[in-house]
């Protein structure tokens, strides 16, 4: 087909992949002069960033006394008791909280055999350990990069279900922040025909979910499914689900790993047992207070001026084509999914395999200085990574397009490997000039670095040996500044009260580094006003989106919208080196567009009274 023709069936025949309506998928007022503001003062442009994440603190304070919420713990807990697993699956964002969730819960198994052994004795810590199961579509290799065009299938999501072999037992929790993942939905659906309890947690309002996409509604409205709506409005920045609604699933979704934790513990552990590993009494509704103070917190202005200058740091370091690695330990996953998050929302170069001389590095990259890459991956997820070895005749067999089958991606372990994330000397990260190393630490590892029994301190420096321009250290809770005049210090203060998954710093640091991530780019000019008009197009919930900004930002129709946008993605397509056009198809069209009518204006003849006329008449 060529453009047109394209763009004519999306317009026709992919109308439910036309998602427009949805709050997550619109400009929020708050925000919406954004780019304007942050350029002048970034402190109050990152804090308008954050007062969008107040919504989240009313839309929680809710759920966690509703009946729904109630009944996914209490699912959880029968599980766990009756040899079952939880098993979150999401796709993109969600799919690396839902390996996140996972690492979670066994971090906490791992740590609780480690500093309470007679009291670990009384479970099967390596059974505990495994009784969660996280679902990537696209498999643990989508952590680095979501894998192109997967979350349209939800005979993928099946697949991959299947493949876990999801059973009776088990409660599935299917997380999609638009609430019509078809990848994710084929995960519940595969769920339901086994008889697993499913529950449906999505940011948009289920009734209008229901009414307008048939996907969702068949889901929504089946009578053995628990839905978990987290609408808490539009996005900071249009469409960005990576910040608000990913933030908001975690709360929920964290702290009803915590809540069925307790009861786990509380089944052979004492009262003041349980207090002695942080596990008192909690009520639901205390996790929306105490989110609402981190917020807070976190928009002290002592907080917002660190922010900036951070946000400016990288900022100055991007446009002097710079580089910055993170150094991490316990944290490490948190800093990746930020980072390679970065690469499709905002179209920067993604991670780079350690073998690729070719591509261009990414802007931001992660280490752990302790391990090499293979214990590295392992450490990080608390288990061995979990690729894809699907082949051609699987994906024949699962009605894949054409161009799947034909050329398989490599997705299996192996090919993750190749992202050296360990300890291994990556000259790429600071052969040139202006490249940075930053050091971060979270809540105990603040002051634990500094103490002469800490291990990530020398090892850092090992990695780093002075081939770096630049070293700041991040550190994000009660910390004190970093006494070191080599390191250029960034603390953010806040209090991040003890818990048994480290639910505050995993929220801490994602708030941050989300915050400070998209404040940088909104610097250099990859938002407009609050609509990230440099991002992928790499699915049709993306295809729309796209549309829908050339349509904001240019007034033609939704149809002439795609069928420049096709015309766009078919000029670059002929393209072999895409390095030669670094300006995202969006843009392209806007611009394309804008000229024309410019050139129109100029050239159309103009009547007697001095409106537009036609020559011909």
């Amino acid at each position: 087909m060529n453009y047109e023709e394209k763009a004519r069936h999306f317009v026709e025949n992919e109308k439910q992949f036309h998602l427009g309506f949805l709050p997550t998928e619109q400009s929020n007022p708050k925000t919406s002069d954004l780019s304007e503001v942050i350029t002048g003062d970034t402190a109050t442009g990152i804090d308008m960033l954050l007062s969008v994440d107040e919504n989240i603190t009313v839309m929680t304070a809710d759920i966690f006394q509703s009946r729904q919420f109630a009944k996914l713990v209490c699912s959880m807990v029968d599980s766990i008791r009756n040899g079952g697993r939880i098993i979150f699956s999401g796709c993109g964002a969600t799919g690396r909280l839902a390996i996140l969730l996972d690492a979670c819960w066994r971090s906490f198994w791992k740590k609780f055999a480690k500093q309470n052994r007679p009291l670990a004795e009384r479970f099967d810590i390596a059974d505990m350990e495994n009784r969660t199961v996280s679902v990537m579509t696209g498999g643990d290799r989508a952590l680095i990069r979501s894998v192109e065009n997967f979350e349209d299938f939800p005979q993928f999501g099946r697949q991959q279900m299947r493949e876990i072999n999801v059973s009776r037992l088990d409660t599935v929790v299917a997380i999609t922040e638009g609430g019509e993942t078809s990848s994710v939905l084929g995960t519940a659906l595969e769920s339901l025909d086994v008889g697993a309890s499913v529950f449906l947690m999505f940011n948009n309002p289920a009734d209008v979910l229901a009414a307008n996409i048939e996907r969702s509604r068949e889901l929504i409205e089946h009578p053995e499914v628990t839905v978990l709506d987290l609408c808490c409005g539009s996005m900071a920045i249009a469409g960005s689900t990576r910040m608000q609604a990913t933030t908001s699933e975690m709360l929920v979704a964290s702290a009803a790993i915590e809540l069925t934790l307790r009861e786990i513990l509380s089944d052979r552990l004492s009262d003041g047992e349980l207090t002695s590993i942080h596990a008192p009494a909690r009520k639901p509704a205390d996790y929306a207070a105490v989110f609402a103070e981190l917020l807070g917190q976190l928009r002290s202005d002592e907080n917002l001026a660190t922010l900036a200058e951070l946000a400016e740091f990288e900022q100055n370091l991007y446009q002097s084509n710079g580089l910055i690695t993170y150094l991490a330990n316990d944290y490490l996953l948190d800093i990746l999914t930020d980072t390679t998050e970065r690469a499709p929302t905002f179209m920067l170069p993604p991670f780079r395999k350690s073998n690729d001389e070719i591509s261009p590095p990414s802007w931001a990259f992660v280490k752990n200085p302790m391990l090499p890459t293979h214990k590295a991956w392992a450490a990080m997820l608390r288990r061995e990574p979990n690729g894809l070895t699907w082949n051609r005749d699987l994906y024949v067999a699962m009605h894949a397009p054409q161009s799947i089958c034909q050329a398989p991606l490599q997705l299996d372990n192996k090919d993750i490997y190749k992202f050296d994330i360990g300890n291994e000397d990556n000259p790429s990260r600071w052969a040139a000039s202006n490249h940075a190393a930053m050091l971060v630490l979270v809540g105990q590892e603040v002051t634990s670095c500094t103490t002469e029994h800490s291990e990530f301190m020398p090892a850092a420096e090992r990695l780093l040996q002075n081939k770096y321009e630049r070293y700041a250290i991040l550190a994000i809770g009660e910390c004190p500044p970093v006494d070191n005049a080599k390191y250029e210090d960034f603390s953010i203060i806040c209090n991040l009260p003890p818990s048994l998954t480290n639910l505050w710093e995993h929220q801490a640091i994602k708030l941050v580094m989300n915050t400070v991530s998209t404040a940088t780019m909104v610097r250099m000019g990859r938002v407009y006003g609050n609509w990230m008009v440099y991002a992928e197009t790499t699915n049709k919930k993306l295809i729309d989106r796209s549309a829908r900004f050339i349509q904001h930002f240019t007034n033609v129709t939704y149809r002439e919208a795609c069928r420049e946008l096709f015309k766009t993605l078919d000029q670059l397509a002929q393209i072999k080196d895409q390095s030669k056009s670094p300006i995202p198809p969006t843009i392209i069209t806007i611009e394309r567009i804008k000229r024309e009518q410019r050139e129109i204006t100029t050239e159309t003849p103009v009547c007697c009274d001095g409106k537009p006329g036609n020559p011909d008449r």
